[in-house]
């Protein structure tokens, strides 16, 4: 990974258990939509919400990331893993000190949005850097009525101005609609497709 620069960096973190066609594509409306110069997947050693039932070896899921993240501005990484960094917002603090120049941008889908207030200090991550939220359709509505959207309204930005967003100071977050995507990493474990079992 390469810092320095005012570079515009987008930052999807999940568990790629396994990697998909729908992490591509809002990889690449990020891209296009917040003007970003680069994504970095984030591969999570362990994601600390979701059990270890059913979850590949690391090395696994990179492999699978690396094989569906085949363009020159998406970067796949096992960068907790090297930090020590266990959740999302310690993995955020982090890299803001290592790249202190570079404008992040937090990627998730709006089923991320709407449990967002389990997660380990939650409004200091809303706090700590902006946050794009790509339409998952079943999930939109929930997302949009829940704690985090409704506590941060005041911090929304349009769509049509989300090109702005990594230039914010935080907090601003913008959700994003998007045609929807047939791809879930559930439903690929569910079919047998990958991994085994």
């Amino acid at each position: 990974m390469c810092g320095g620069g005012r570079q515009r960096i987008g930052l999807l973190g999940g568990s790629f258990n396994p990697a998909h066609g729908g992490h591509l594509y809002i990889s690449l409306e990020a891209l296009k939509r917040l003007r970003l110069d680069a994504v970095w997947w984030l591969v999570s050693p362990q994601n600390p919400l979701k059990t270890t039932d059913g979850m590949a070896p690391l090395a696994e899921r990179l492999a699978s990331a690396q094989a569906i993240a085949q363009h020159p501005r998406i970067r796949v990484t096992a960068i907790e893993e090297k930090l020590g960094t266990r959740y999302s917002v310690d993995t955020i603090a982090r890299l803001k000190q290592q790249f202190p120049a570079t404008r992040f941008v937090w990627l998730m889908g709006s089923d991320n949005l709407a449990q967002m207030p389990r997660w380990r200090r939650w409004t200091q991550i809303f706090d700590t850097v902006s946050i794009a939220v790509f339409a998952r359709e079943t999930y939109d509505f929930q997302a949009l009525a829940g704690m985090a959207a409704h506590r941060f309204q005041a911090h929304r930005v349009p769509a049509e101005r989300a090109a702005s967003l990594a230039d914010r100071t935080p907090p601003a977050w913008t959700f994003i609609p998007l045609r929807k995507h047939p791809a879930a990493s559930t439903d690929i474990r569910l079919s047998g497709g990958w991994p085994d079992g």
